[in-house]
């Protein structure tokens, strides 16, 4: 895992994000997969950092940045579970259910949906006052 300072351009903000590796950055900026959480942007850049040295002043930091990590990314599977135990996974075709289920062209299932879509599609869904969430998603093989 690597944890990279992020910086808007169009609205001045920064902000750290997680991830895998640094050809998963690039990877997933080139798919424009990366937007700010301020203004859902996608003229995100990686901004300088200082790289985290240890030592053993700062070994107790490490140890409690690791555990709120740990805390946090448990926190993630939970809401992973619970949503995999109550919605139905559409995959690829979210934004289509999602219109199907909001304009009654389909019947609406006692379930709610999740699945993926792109932030174009997630931009027209508001426009359209489809309301979704978005949120991190940890796969089970990935550390």
């Amino acid at each position: 895992m690597i944890k990279y300072n992020l910086f808007c351009k169009s609205c001045k903000k920064s902000f750290d994000s997680w991830f895998a590796s640094s050809k998963e950055y690039e990877k997933l900026k080139k798919l424009k997969h990366l937007n700010c959480y301020n203004c859902n942007s996608l003229n995100i850049d990686k901004s300088l950092m200082s790289p985290s040295v240890l030592n053993k002043k700062n070994n107790k930091y490490e140890k409690i940045k690791n555990k709120k990590f740990t805390e946090i990314k448990n926190t993630i599977k939970k809401y992973q579970k619970f949503i995999k135990n109550n919605f139905k996974y559409v995959g690829d075709n979210f934004a289509y259910e999602a219109r199907s289920i909001h304009y009654k062209t389909k019947k609406k299932s006692e379930k709610g949906i999740y699945g993926n879509a792109t932030l174009q599609d997630l931009k027209e869904l508001k426009e359209e006052g489809i309301e979704t969430e978005t949120i991190t998603w940890i796969n089970e093989k990935d550390n």
